[in-house]
């Protein structure tokens, strides 16, 4: 049988950079386009796929590779997928059973109905190489119902590309990518030529009178697409292209709160140079936003022994706050470390001192202007309110210029209307803070350790593998040590834990990591695929760590290249081996 090289080379939540051949050489790559009867020519790097469907009812759709895509063939096009479409109603009619079922197999022809009706779809041993979408422009008319239908099969089937004919553009790319599309196709380009119209990446324009240049704007939007999604700024681009069209900007906020209902598509780790734009209103939706302000309305517990006095803080344009000039001069007001600060802040609602140094609170980026919108206003106050509902303070210093009001809470306002830094506000605060304060100050080290308990408490399942730890070495990248044994070490880098060989042991003790159960008999050498996997404890994020168990012993330590929604299907590496025992 033919089969589809494909290997995942970069990834950004549900987005997915594909080399599509041999792996060691590919030929092509996604988002990528197919090829219909009447397109231009185009080079395969652009265009893996050609696309043939025949006029009969019901039809069938034929799918070809331009080049040697299959790694096991030497044939110049292969490999060919053929399916039929089989009868497809519209979105409308989706209590109906259109009767005429599509076929089965590496082409996976799919329609709103066929999700709704057909079993065949659940069959454990169905993995197919390429699913068509074939009613997605009527489904993108449907509110919701293009967003589900692409998140349901995605997650049903990630190993497969997914193509949504007749509804990309060069002007919807980038948000179609985001949503998890890898193959798309010029009918839209056609049909705007036609009516004396040309689709660029900002959506249709009449053609130029005076001489339109020859810009290729598929290539042009393609490449921006793999390079965001290499990049980690798939998000900011999809956006931008969002505003050319109310639908698109529809799409994106439905998709939002599809995507908020988890976490597993979301990162734990990322890269050191990537960064989370809050430039534009709807990224402030963002289901990485909504998760950490769940977080910490609903989990979130501050380090032990510091309930007493809570500082809340403005936030600042430098990450980490603390490395701030205006944050510099808060310390020196406070000159206590035994008290507990928190910076309100937009989008994130709230962000405690032990925690502003990962991801996301280390690297976000937001334009200040100083005023806060009435949803920024409430979403800050039901977070705090959660937040404060499990963690009692006795009294609260509000430093922050929000006016805040607790029921039951004490709260005294040491801004009173002046600049955070001002020297009059800042004389507030020192004075509040030698009035307020009664507990002696905490040890350097009892500081860090409070601090990577809370990063424990957030990343891991719980902060007991840290129990009767010390804290050695030297700032930035702290040891953490137990019975003269490293068991880990903070990495600034990747703004969280390292853990070393011999720490392997006390998470798993702690039951401080998720486990992934490998299959009897495989020995351990290199990095972990689908095929040595039986089962895993939870939903896993990108960047996190897992122990690896095998006949119910601890056999190592991996970090997830991919998230876990992707596991099932998804050919190559899915995680790194770290240590093994």
């Amino acid at each position: 049988m033919p089969q589809l090289g494909r290997t995942v080379i970069a990834r950004q939540r549900m987005a997915r950079l594909w080399a599509l051949g041999d792996r060691s050489a590919p030929v092509s790559f996604t988002p990528g386009l197919v090829l219909l009867d009447g397109d231009m020519e185009r080079d395969v790097s652009v265009a893996p796929f050609s696309c043939q469907t025949d006029s009969a009812l019901p039809s069938t759709m034929t799918i070809t590779g331009r080049a040697g895509l299959d790694p096991f063939e030497s044939d110049v096009n292969s490999p060919q997928y053929a399916a039929s479409i089989g009868h497809v109603l519209p979105p409308s009619l989706d209590e109906a059973d259109a009767g005429e079922k599509a076929d089965t197999g590496d082409l996976l022809p799919v329609s709103w109905q066929r999700i709704r009706h057909d079993p065949d779809l659940l069959a454990k041993d169905l993995n197919p190489a390429i699913i068509a979408l074939v009613d997605a422009p009527q489904l993108a008319r449907r509110p919701g119902r293009l967003i589900e239908a692409i998140t349901l099969l995605k997650r049903r089937f990630p190993g497969a590309l997914m193509w949504t004919p007749g509804l990309s553009g060069p002007d919807n790319l980038a948000p179609l990518t985001w949503f998890g599309v890898d193959l798309h196709d010029q009918v839209r380009s056609r049909q705007c030529a036609a009516s004396g119209y040309v689709l660029t990446t900002s959506g249709p324009r009449k053609i130029e009178d005076s001489g339109e240049p020859d810009v290729d704007h598929w290539a042009i939007a393609i490449a921006e697409v793999r390079r965001a999604i290499r990049d980690s700024s798939l998000r900011d681009l999809a956006d931008r292209q969002a505003l050319t069209s109310p639908r698109l900007v529809e799409h994106m906020r439905r998709y939002d709160d599809l995507m908020s209902e988890s976490s597993d598509h979301l990162s734990q780790i990322v890269d050191n140079d990537v960064q989370f734009n809050c430039h534009s209103e709807a990224a402030q939706k963002d289901p990485l936003v909504r998760n950490w302000q769940r977080f910490m309305r609903d989990e979130y517990q501050s380090p032990k022994g510091m309930t007493d006095v809570l500082i809340l803080l403005p936030c600042s344009d430098r990450k980490p706050y603390s490395s701030s000039k205006s944050h510099k001069r808060f310390f020196r007001a406070i000159s206590h470390n035994s008290c507990h600060e928190l910076m309100i802040t937009s989008p994130l609602a709230v962000v405690p001192r032990d925690l502003e140094n990962i991801w996301p609170t280390g690297k976000y980026d937001l334009p200040v202007t100083g005023d806060w919108s009435l949803d920024e206003v409430n979403v800050i106050h039901e977070v705090l309110s959660g937040m404060l509902a499990r963690n009692k303070y006795r009294v609260i210093l509000n430093h922050s210029g929000m006016d805040i009001s607790i029921e039951g809470v004490d709260i005294i306002d040491t801004r009173l209307g002046d600049r955070a830094t001002s020297d009059e506000a800042l004389d507030r605060l020192s004075e509040a803070c030698k009035e307020n304060i009664s507990r002696g100050r905490r040890r350097g080290e009892q500081v860090n350790m409070d601090n990577l308990c809370s990063v424990a408490r957030y990343h891991h399942l719980n902060d007991d593998w840290l129990k009767d730890c010390r804290i050695r070495g030297r700032f930035p990248r702290w040891k953490i040590e137990k019975d003269d044994k490293q068991l880990a070490m903070w990495s600034p880098e990747r703004a969280g834990f390292s853990i070393s060989k011999s720490g392997i042991e006390y998470l798993h003790q702690n039951d401080s990591l998720a486990r992934i159960h490998l299959i009897e008999g495989f020995k351990l050498k290199g990095d972990l695929h689908i095929g040595i996997m039986k089962s895993w404890d939870m939903d896993l994020q990108k960047g996190s760590d897992v122990l690896l168990m095998q006949s119910s012993e601890v056999v190592g330590i991996a970090r997830c290249l991919a998230p876990s929604w992707e596991w099932n299907g998804t050919p190559g590496r899915l995680l790194k081996l770290h240590h093994k025992l």
